[in-house]
């Protein structure tokens, strides 16, 4: 999990109160504290992040546009730790507990809330207190405060490690989710001074990692060189789960048959669909014609059973002839699939943007042989009713343009 922000939880908390009251005096009292220290969280948060949050005037204080820029993420990880409080209560009430709610009006405390994530992912105590420079019964105390704060459990702890029951479950989502809106906080206000930066970090399929995202990171940093981008790579439904998280800002992957996600909205990109790749030179391509018992006498790379891409191949060829072709090996490395093609006849079936540098540099030849009702469709799928960080909307954008010219190709060649 990425925690760049420095923003203290319980100074947030002042933020929101002193924002929506328009003044320290009325925010302290609500919160119980004393002017002085309403005060002093403000400040602490305007030299944290280098801007004027309020105007002080005699009427109250009002917030900036910064200040604006820092209540939207604000109040959208409040909402968050609200919504955690809330799903626990309840699960709480169904089992014949109780939940000591009001905690979670304090937002907790940052460390130990990392702590918590930490460990959630971790399962390992030692490995938590490695991760994050502090001692083992640093990280225990940290866990036994907060559950004891709370008045549930939220780990089990067995022979493999601490493990999340229901509540922690809950609570982990809703925190990382909480945590992912104010690590924007920086780079929205750099945006403000006209410097998009942050870090961006997305999920990519394999057949977005070969053209699409290469072309579109190379025009974002080309334009905005401040922003960093990491990309996380797996199948669709690993990379949905860390989108689900907010660990992911958005991710490229392939539509899914069945009902959308209620808590993700897909954008789609462009259609892709399988070609038959050989190396140069292969007997294949001197035939006038490739046909389907071509193919089907010929030995196949496919990927293993039950991947995407096998399941969408098996399918099609099924449905064309009725039976399966040969297949010597079983991969989905790309590296490994591309050295068999080049030095033997094995043939496989796969998305042209992945061998898009072999094919345009001559290496590899796609075959003159079209399958029926293969098409994928490329999608953009981002969390429902979420806010893009600049740097992460300046990729989406230059995503998205790089499908649409994409496409303008694939229709040029067909046309």
């Amino acid at each position: 999990m990425k925690t760049s922000t420095g923003i203290n939880l319980r100074h947030l908390r002042v933020f929101i109160a002193v924002a929506e009251l328009g003044s320290v005096s009325k925010a302290a009292e609500s919160l119980y504290r004393a002017q002085s220290a309403v005060s002093r969280s403000i400040q602490e948060l305007e030299t944290m992040l280098g801007v004027d949050l309020f105007e002080r005037k005699a009427s109250g204080m009002l917030p900036t546009g910064f200040g604006h820029t820092l209540l939207y993420r604000a109040r959208r990880a409040a909402q968050e730790f609200k919504q955690a409080r809330d799903e626990m209560a309840s699960r709480i009430r169904k089992a014949s507990g109780s939940l000591n709610a009001p905690v979670f009006d304090m937002l907790f405390n940052k460390d130990r809330l990392l702590i918590f994530v930490t460990l959630a992912e971790a399962h390992h105590m030692p490995t938590v207190a490695a991760q994050l420079g502090v001692t083992q019964p640093a990280v225990s105390a940290a866990i036994a405060e907060l559950e004891s704060s709370l008045g549930i459990t939220l780990f089990i702890r067995t022979g493999r490690g601490m493990l999340l029951n229901e509540a922690g479950e809950i609570l982990l989502l809703r925190s990382k989710l909480a945590l992912a809106e104010l690590r924007h906080v920086e780079a929205d206000i750099a945006a403000m001074h006209g410097k998009t930066q942050g870090m961006v970090v997305v999920g990519a399929h394999p057949l977005s990692r070969a053209v699409i995202l290469p072309r579109a990171i190379a025009r974002v940093l080309k334009a905005h060189p401040q922003v960093c981008i990491s990309t996380v790579e797996g199948p669709t439904e690993a990379l949905a789960a860390g989108l689900r998280t907010g660990d992911l800002d958005f991710v490229l992957g392939t539509q899914r048959a069945g009902p959308a996600s209620c808590d993700r909205v897909e954008l789609p990109l462009m259609t892709d669909k399988m070609a038959v790749f050989v190396r140069a030179g292969h007997p294949l391509t001197r035939l006038p014609k490739v046909t389907l018992d071509d193919l089907m006498r010929s030995e196949w790379i496919l990927p293993p059973l039950r991947t995407p891409t096998r399941t969408l191949f098996d399918r099609t060829f099924n449905a064309m002839s009725g039976s399966l072709p040969n297949n010597s090996i079983e991969t989905s490395d790309l590296s490994l699939m591309r050295g068999l093609l080049l030095n033997s006849d094995l043939i496989t079936a796969i998305s042209p943007q992945q061998l898009d540098l072999e094919r345009r540099f001559g290496l590899l030849q796609e075959l003159d042989f079209e399958f029926e009702k293969d098409e994928r469709v490329v999608v953009l799928m981002q969390r429902a009713k979420s806010h893009p960080s600049p740097g992460a909307a300046a990729l989406i954008a230059a995503v998205q343009q790089v499908a649409a010219e994409l496409n303008a190709g694939s229709a040029s060649i067909s046309a």
